[in-house]
């Protein structure tokens, strides 16, 4: 009673600005830090264990749904602290610092100087690493699902009863702050990890990608304590989740020990919680069972959604990103769901569905989220046919158990070449190479020119092997994969007379010698400008137009000369094709799936909360939440168990599943009948004064019925007690 004295005077107290209390302005604030912090971090997750790490595609997908199916198993948890021991004040407050510290540890866990020792740019020991971002992603994950069910809940306790339509405009904002954190900071974090960052070494700067949003909830932290004084803050009045499950707990216990035939069957199984709980709770559980049984399906669609953050962003890797005026990073096209969202939104409600309600079709919600799996399984086979695409760019590179083998002839005339086992065929002149080759065996005896030699060959391995008129020169190991982060791979061969000192930007690959080769560096997209220099001091500039993911050997020639043409002869042969799929591509299935969640996630939502009791809301949300977490499971089940060879047979999988379940889907919602949860709330509101008549009838007759026994056992007693 003090408590609600001392929260109605802070609330008549309360600064307020246009209608609205200040507080809720320091909520708004906080939720949209928090939301860049959160989608900033995942959006370059996927890529930070594939390039950072060093995990595999299947792998760094694994983890990455791992975290996700934490981060929305944790709301349940949270709304259990909140509602039966902290509050909700306290919980946002204590599990936002368990939050900061997890995204600072992530950051921490990004700068590969801690460990690299010898400075060359990769960490010396990975598991520090590794080990510090997987507890970092488990305190995100604590914090995150944690705090989830508790901030929108705090905002709206700010308002008072006849604060209704503020209320609703708040929570619009509030919406809103979610979409603005996430579309910026998948706009920014992406750019930010693009960049070059180190103290010893320059590498993608995952620091600052990580950096930023542990910045920005700091600063979340900070905003939502200032406005302390200004909250109303509600003591925990009991979860009603654990009392939705300890209902149930009862009903089933309590009908497995009245199993036996001599006990009359009941019209539902939850009625056998009669004997200790109200009738009006009873029939509330029993209205979110039949929606959490409409919920079974559901995990399928959102193992489809949640790919967007993961194989759809790795398959982007293998794209190119130039739109032109702007480069977009693989992490970046995410963008296009959230700005799909904010259009498709108010389109579907304003126009689409009262056109179709003026066609005459009953489009009930249930028959939307039928319709919204479908499109999400047509998005994965536009993913499907665009991987396909994508597959036939990319070279057949060597089995375990061949080897791949091209010659590249450094003088101006023809040299025939005879392989062992091959046919014979003559290389260009004019520093010319053939196609790669593909061998069976190790060692093979190679003639160039008129002379043999015995080569070795290293299964699953590439090679260049330098020929002139006369013989064989060098034998140079290629790249046998794309070059990550769709950078590029290029490397130098001296064909002049002396040495010649390569650079390019403030890198020097130091003289190479006549007849010799340099590494592989690499290079990103765009202009490439390389400097040449011989021990004379004599420099020319070479210019390179680069893709994205492409590998080139570049041959200077015995017949280049320094001067204002000395670019002319030299050449720049492509080992490995750039990514000729652009990433505009991907637009299609995003705009699918992003259809396909307006009208299955937003009218789920919306049904969910129509067919939920006024106090079990929460309830259904946990629920939906939990489908979310299901749906990340199986992702990770089939990126680990699956056998699938090819990358578009399994989105094909994927659809297929969707269609499948869409079908046992569209069956259920047939069957089910549309509730109004106030009228039957209402009904059993009156007859609960005499259902609480009657219990309590029962128990005076049971505590009757037991003095009577006890009184008659205490007379026999003392009669046997007197003989």
């Amino acid at each position: 009673m003090a408590d609600e004295e001392r929260n109605t005077k802070k609330a008549k107290n309360r600064p307020s600005c246009l209608g609205y209390p200040v507080s809720i302005f320091f909520i708004v604030v906080n939720e949209f830090c928090e939301r860049f912090s959160y989608y900033g971090m995942k959006a370059v997750l996927v890529l930070y264990f594939k390039y950072f790490i060093g995990w595999d595609n299947d792998l760094s997908t694994t983890i990455y749904h791992t975290f996700v199916a934490l981060c929305y198993l944790t709301p349940i948890l949270g709304a259990i602290i909140a509602d039966s021991w902290l509050g909700k004040f306290k919980t946002i407050v204590y599990l936002s610092i368990v939050y900061t510290i997890g995204q600072v540890i992530m950051a921490i866990s990004a700068i590969h100087d801690i460990t690299d020792t010898n400075r060359d740019g990769t960490p010396d020991n990975m598991t520090f690493h590794t080990a510090m971002s997987m507890l970092g992603l488990i305190l995100i994950a604590l914090g995150t699902g944690g705090i989830k069910p508790c901030v929108a809940a705090f905002g709206g306790d700010q308002f008072e009863e006849h604060q209704e339509k503020q209320r609703s405009t708040f929570f619009s904002i509030f919406y809103l702050s979610i979409n603005a954190g996430s579309l910026l900071s998948t706009l920014i974090t992406p750019i930010l990890r693009a960049q070059e960052c180190g103290i010893y070494s320059k590498q993608s700067c995952f620091p600052l990608a990580f950096g930023v949003p542990a910045a920005l909830m700091v600063v979340a932290l900070i905003v939502f304590i200032a406005g302390h004084n200004m909250y109303i803050m509600e003591s925990p009045k009991g979860n009603i989740l654990l009392q939705v499950m300890k209902c149930i707990g009862f009903a089933i216990r309590n009908r497995f020990n009245h199993r036996s035939k001599q006990h009359p069957k009941r019209e539902h199984w939850m009625d056998w919680a009669e004997e200790e709980y109200d009738k009006l709770l009873i029939a509330q559980v029993k209205m979110v069972l039949k929606v959490l049984f409409l919920y079974i399906p559901l995990p399928m669609f959102w193992a489809l959604f949640d790919q967007q953050g993961s194989r759809w962003t790795l398959q982007a890797t293998t794209m190119d990103g130039n739109f032109g005026a702007f480069i977009i990073q693989p992490d970046q096209m995410q963008i296009v769901n959230p700005i799909l969202i904010v259009i498709m939104v108010p389109i579907m409600d304003s126009a689409v569905y009262p056109l179709i309600k003026k066609c005459g079709l009953n489009f009930t919600p249930l028959r939307r989220m039928t319709v919204g799996m479908p499109l999400a399984s047509l998005a994965f086979v536009a993913a499907a046919l665009l991987q396909i695409q994508i597959d036939r760019t990319v070279p057949n590179f060597p089995s375990s158990s061949q080897t791949q083998v091209k010659f590249l002839n450094l003088e101006n005339t023809p040299v025939p070449v005879v392989v062992e086992g091959q046919e014979p065929f003559v290389v260009p002149g004019f520093n010319s190479s053939n196609n790669y080759m593909t061998l069976d065996t190790e060692n093979v005896t190679v003639s160039a020119g008129g002379r043999d030699a015995t080569a070795y060959f290293q299964k699953e391995s590439r090679h260049t092997v330098l020929i002139n008129a006369d013989r064989m020169l060098q034998t140079l190991n290629d790249i046998t994969e794309k070059p990550n982060q769709g950078m590029n791979a290029i490397r130098f061969v001296n064909g002049f007379r002396s040495h010649l000192n390569f650079s390019v930007k403030s890198d020097h690959l130091g003289p190479i010698a006549p007849l010799q080769a340099s590494d592989y560096f690499s290079v990103t997209h765009g202009k490439a400008s390389f400097t040449i220099e011989n021990e004379e001091g004599q420099t020319c500039h070479y210019i390179l137009q680069l893709g994205f993911g492409s590998s080139y050997t570049v041959l200077i020639p015995n017949t280049f000369t320094f001067g204002e043409s000395c670019t002319e002869n030299i050449k720049a042969i492509q080992d490995i094709n750039p990514n000729d799929i652009h990433m505009a591509w991907q637009v299609i299935q995003y705009f699918l799936m992003t259809c396909g969640e307006v009208v299955f996630s937003v009218t789920g939502l919306d049904f969910s909360y129509s067919q939920a009791p006024s106090n079990m809301k929460s309830v259904l949300q946990a629920g939906w939440l939990l489908t979310v977490a299901v749906g990340n499971i199986i992702v990770l089940i089939v990126a680990e168990a699956g056998s699938l060879p090819e990358q578009w047979a399994e989105y094909v999988l994927f659809a297929c599943l969707l269609v499948a379940v869409s079908i046992i889907f569209a069956v259920m919602a047939y069957f089910y009948t549309y509730m109004d949860p106030a009228e039957i709330e209402a009904k059993f509101m009156e007859l609960e004064p005499d259902d609480k008549k009657r219990k309590e009838l029962e128990m005076m007759t049971k505590d009757n019925l037991a003095y009577v026994n006890n009184e008659t056992s205490n007379n026999t007693d003392v009669k046997q007690t007197k003989i």
